[in-house]
């Protein structure tokens, strides 16, 4: 069997903004994450790290072909997840970043991925796929709606705070194993920096290094647990990587089932588990952080 070199890229539509790298090894261990900005630092890390066949799955538009609307796959991605909040963004070619072509086509081009979804992968065959984690999530965590952990109006910091730390808290329960996250250095030090933000920009640093984290674990089941994702859509008209829905009776039961659990304790005991696991918080914080608890499983999410 091939050694492949798994990457997940959250990959910024245009060159000003954010993107997170993260590259597991052969045995989807994870070796390195960073975030950077520009094509260049983009290709900096990638010829660091990466040697021999790759597999990459990418959070961004790779095939961008109607003139107006969404693509058809974000169409039936919407179908299926939305009542999970976990809809995607329209991609068409009236927007500047996907002319001439969508950048994460022209990253994957340029070092001889295979952006065909058909073609397996295989030595001296690397690939990439386009991947979109807030469904990816629903389905691998069990959830019955998307964590709210993207910075959005109307979330305020503790909500955005709390969010994160369930999104990590699944990650390490779901993806851990496979990704070694308590034996990762960088993976330990996300952790840290989420516990110690005091505001949501603090947060903003690393969300997308954590959202390639996620994807690079995607590539993974490409390769491993191929049976587990589904291609919805083309090649032609775009596509979109991620499993099917969750079955919905077990894991809503699941989802409910800690809902009810946090929703019923008493915000006082809630403050007193929150400052037990982490001694920096004030009494204040951890009132608050109980109090998005509550309203975060008790209401819609």
């Amino acid at each position: 069997m091939t050694d492949f070199i798994y990457l997940g890229i959250d990959l910024a539509w245009g060159p000003r903004a954010r993107t997170g790298i993260a590259v597991l090894d052969a045995d989807g261990r994870l070796t390195a994450s960073a975030t950077v900005v520009t094509n260049d630092e983009i290709s900096a890390v990638l010829d660091h790290h990466v040697r021999g066949d790759v597999v990459a799955a990418i959070d961004a538009p790779l095939v961008v072909a109607n003139e107006t609307g969404r693509r058809p796959c974000e169409a039936e991605i919407s179908r299926l997840f939305g009542a999970y909040h976990a809809g995607p963004h329209a991609s068409n070619l009236r927007k500047p970043w996907f002319q001439p072509q969508p950048r994460g086509a022209e990253i994957a081009l340029a070092r001889g991925w295979t952006l065909d979804p058909d073609a397996r992968p295989g030595t001296g065959a690397s690939c990439a796929i386009e991947v979109y984690p807030h469904p990816a999530m629903v389905s691998l965590f069990g959830l019955d709606r998307v964590i709210p952990y993207k910075n959005k109006q109307g979330r305020d910091f503790e909500l955005l705070a709390f969010a994160f730390g369930e999104l990590m808290d699944h990650m390490e329960a779901t993806l851990g194993g496979v990704l070694g996250l308590s034996r990762s250095a960088r993976w330990l030090e996300l952790r840290s920096l989420a516990r110690g933000a005091r505001r949501k920009s603090d947060l903003g640093r690393i969300e997308d290094e954590v959202d390639a984290i996620f994807c690079a674990y995607l590539a993974w089941m490409w390769v491993n647990d191929a049976f587990s994702l589904q291609v919805y859509g083309d090649l032609a008209s775009g596509y979109i990587v991620s499993p099917p829905p969750p079955s919905v009776p077990p894991r809503r039961a699941v989802a409910e089932h800690r809902r009810a659990r946090t929703s019923t304790a008493r915000p006082a005991s809630l403050a007193s588990e929150f400052k037990k696991t982490n001694l920096s918080l004030t009494q204040q914080e951890a009132d608050a952080l109980a109090a998005v608890a509550a309203a975060f499983y008790g209401g819609d999410g």
